[in-house]
C-alpha cells in the first residue's frame, strides 16, 4: 500500500516533488548511522549555497573530508565557515573550478590529483538557468556545458582517484523538469528555434539521465558507482532568481535545501545498483510522456557527441 501510494504521489508531480511526498515517504526510511561518512572524502560543484551546500553540511556531519568546487572562492569561504560553524570539528575545504569551463576543469582535475590520493565522493551538482542563450570559452551552450560536459569531463580525469577509493560514487543532481522534455538529439546545441533557459535546463538534465547507464557501464570495472538524482521542488536562491513566479504558486510546497539534498546524502552512504535515477530514496523511471521515449541508438550518438565535445574517448 506505501509503494503504491508512493508511486501516485510520484505521478501527480506536485504532491510527490514537494513536501507532501517527503513526509510520507521519510516514514519508512531508516536514518543514516551518525559517522556514515567517516574517514571519506567528497567534492561537491556548486556548493556555495541552496542544495549543493546543504549536501556538503550533510556529509560533513556524517564525517566526511568535504572540498566545496565553486567558481567564487569568497563565497565558498563563507558557506566553508557556515558549516564548520555547525560542525565544529569538520573538515571543509575551498577550491576553484568553473565547472563550465573545460580548461578550467582539467587544470583542476590536474592539481587535485597532483596533491589528493583518493576521491570517495563526486557530486556534480554546479547549475545554470540562463535568460538568454550564451556559450562556455570553448563555444558550447552554457546549459550543456554547465550540465553535462564539465561533469563528464570532470569525473573521466578524476576516475583514478574514485578509483582508489575502492567504491568510488559520482552523483549527478538532475531534476523533475527533464520529464517535459526529450534527448535532444537533433540539436544537443540549441542552436535553432527560439531560445528558453527553462527548456535548456531541462534538455540537459534529460542528457544527464539519459547518460548515467552508459557513466556507470564505463566505470564499472574500477569499482566506481554512478548515480543520478532530483531533489525535488526546493527552495533556492536559484529558484528564487530564475523562477520567481513558480516559487509564488508553489512556496508552500516546497522543500528546504537540506531535505532536497537527502537522497545524495543516502546514495553517498549506502551501497545501491548502479546507472538508475533515484527521487526520495527509490528509483524512478526515465519517462512519464510517450513523446519524450528514444532508442538506444539515440542515446549512443549523444553519448558519441558529449564525450567528444567534452574532450576524451567514448570507449
Amino acid at each position: 500500500m506505501h509503494n503504491r501510494l508512493d508511486t501516485l504521489l510520484d505521478r501527480t508531480v506536485l504532491l510527490g516533488y514537494g513536501k507532501p511526498g517527503l513526509l510520507l515517504r521519510r516514514t519508512s526510511w531508516e536514518p543514516l548511522a551518525p559517522d556514515a561518512l567517516r574517514g571519506r572524502t567528497a567534492l561537491i560543484t556548486g556548493a556555495n549555497s541552496g542544495i549543493g551546500k546543504a549536501m556538503a553540511a550533510g556529509m560533513a556531519e556524517l564525517g566526511a573530508e568535504v572540498t566545496l568546487v565553486v567558481r567564487d572562492t569568497e563565497r565558498g569561504a563563507a558557506a566553508a565557515a557556515d558549516i564548520t560553524a555547525d560542525t565544529p570539528g569538520a573538515t571543509v575545504r575551498v577550491a576553484r573550478c568553473d565547472i563550465s569551463d573545460l580548461t578550467d576543469v582539467r587544470r583542476f582535475a590536474h592539481e587535485l590529483l597532483d596533491h589528493t590520493d583518493r576521491v570517495d565522493i563526486l557530486v556534480h551538482n554546479a547549475g545554470v538557468l540562463p535568460r538568454t542563450r550564451a556559450e562556455s570559452p570553448q563555444g558550447h551552450e552554457i546549459c550543456l556545458a554547465t550540465h553535462v560536459l564539465g561533469p563528464l569531463l570532470a569525473t573521466e580525469l578524476l576516475a583514478p582517484a574514485l578509483e582508489r577509493s575502492g567504491a568510488g560514487r559520482v552523483i549527478l543532481v538532475s531534476s523533475g523538469g527533464m520529464y517535459s522534455q526529450p534527448l535532444p538529439v537533433q540539436d544537443i546545441e540549441y542552436r535553432t528555434g527560439d531560445y528558453h533557459g527553462a527548456t535548456a535546463y531541462a534538455r540537459t538534465k534529460r542528457i544527464q539521465v539519459a547518460l548515467t547507464p552508459k557513466l556507470a557501464e564505463r566505470y564499472a570495472a574500477q569499482h566506481i558507482s554512478v548515480h543520478s538524482m532530483h531533489p525535488g521542488w526546493v527552495d533556492t536562491p536559484g529558484v528564487a532568481t530564475s523562477l520567481p513566479r513558480f516559487r509564488r504558486l508553489t512556496g508552500p510546497l516546497l522543500r528546504t535545501p537540506a531535505e532536497g539534498a537527502d537522497t545524495a546524502l543516502w546514495l553517498a552512504a549506502t551501497e545501491v545498483p548502479p546507472g538508475h535515477f533515484w527521487h526520495d530514496r527509490r528509483i524512478r523511471p526515465e519517462h512519464y510522456l510517450p513523446r519524450t521515449r528514444t532508442s538506444e541508438t539515440d542515446r549512443e550518438y549523444v553519448w558519441q557527441y558529449c564525450t567528444n565535445a567534452a574532450g576524451f574517448e567514448s570507449s
